[in-house]
């Protein structure tokens, strides 16, 4: 279940994506589509048209829908604008870009091509902006600032189901009693002595729910995702009906978020646009395979350091392949080439 409900479109960067990836995920919205926007690190003198989701931005080319790019934005490191060198506009204000997935950094450079437009400065920070201060809704918290007079700081969108006093967290030898919350978009409890010992976990990092025994009895154990540190958080709950009370709202509430996700990235452009289910056309692609006569590296024109080597590095033998191969760069790994070659 795990892997059918992953969400990469945030955490993850992908080049050359098929159509089914450039598709909108559910619950992914289109805030804005901004055409005669260049490429300039990557496919200087191409125009494209970059559309920003509330979890990512898509740019593609407007000549070949194979060359695209997908930028989540949990991989976003900094939004800065600087000078580039556009081929068709020549030195002017760019969008740059500073990236960081599996290992590497990559930076990409927008241009507006349009002559005065600071259109995708201004959405694409506002949304960048709106992402960061949102993660509650989508990234688990430990010692938070989440509650205040003993009572849980609600999120904009979202709404307390129950509340349940007497909850018993198991992390530690003999236990510590607080409060228990489930609301709509994540579970959260705190300790009654001290507040700031506490943890919020969203339905989007839990991974299963389950009752088990414990040496304190039967708990309610949430496992979370990989991705958000693998916890195995127990708690107890008295009297036993209320225990399975607890389980069966959880898991309930996590199967309707799994279906239809709250990602809490609010964002309204200044001037009322025309609705996109009237100007927006399906794109096609025409059946044609293009082959290169040399093979190109999609991913090494985005390295912030520019791809480049100064000599070949001294061979060593690579044991997965049986032979030998130029030593890699630090940090990168054979397993990793090999995954960004899969998103080609």
């Amino acid at each position: 279940m795990e892997n059918e409900n992953y969400i990469w479109q945030d955490r993850e960067i992908r080049f050359d994506v098929g159509p089914s990836e450039f598709e909108m995920r559910k619950s992914e919205t289109k805030i804005d589509i901004i055409d005669s926007i260049e490429d300039t690190k990557g496919n200087n003198g191409e125009k494209g048209q970059l559309t920003v989701t509330n979890l990512r931005l898509i740019w593609c080319c407007s000549k070949n829908l194979k060359i695209n790019l997908s930028i989540g934005y949990n991989c976003i490191i900094s939004i800065t604008i600087h000078t580039a060198n556009s081929r068709i506009r020549g030195p002017t204000q760019a969008l740059y870009v500073l990236t960081k997935f599996n290992s590497s950094r990559f930076e990409f450079i927008f241009t507006n091509l349009v002559k005065g437009s600071p259109r995708h400065f201004t959405t694409v920070q506002a949304v960048h902006r709106a992402y960061e201060t949102s993660k509650l809704y989508r990234d688990l918290k430990l010692r938070g600032a989440i509650i205040r007079d003993k009572e849980l700081l609600l999120l904009p969108q979202e709404d307390i189901v129950t509340k349940t006093s007497g909850v018993w967290n198991l992390s530690s030898d003999q236990g510590n009693l607080g409060t228990f919350y489930i609301s709509n978009v994540r579970v959260v409890w705190y300790a009654n002595l001290a507040e700031n010992f506490n943890v919020s976990i969203p339905y989007l990092q839990i991974k299963s729910v389950r009752i088990r025994d414990s040496k304190f009895g039967p708990a309610f154990v949430i496992e979370t995702t990989h991705q958000s540190g693998a916890y195995v958080l127990g708690f107890r709950v008295d009297p036993p009906e209320r225990l399975q009370e607890i389980y069966k709202e959880v898991a309930s509430l996590h199967k309707v978020y799994s279906t239809n996700p709250i990602f809490g990235v609010e964002y309204k452009t200044e001037e009322p646009a025309v609705p996109l289910s009237e100007i927006t056309e399906p794109q096609h692609q025409d059946d044609v395979e293009i082959v290169d006569e040399e093979a190109t590296d999609a991913f090494a024109a985005y390295y912030a350091d520019g791809g480049m080597k100064n000599a070949d590095r001294r061979p060593v033998f690579e044991p997965s392949l049986g032979l030998s191969v130029e030593k890699l760069r630090d940090g990168v790994t054979m397993e990793s080439l090999w995954n960004c070659i899969s998103f080609q």
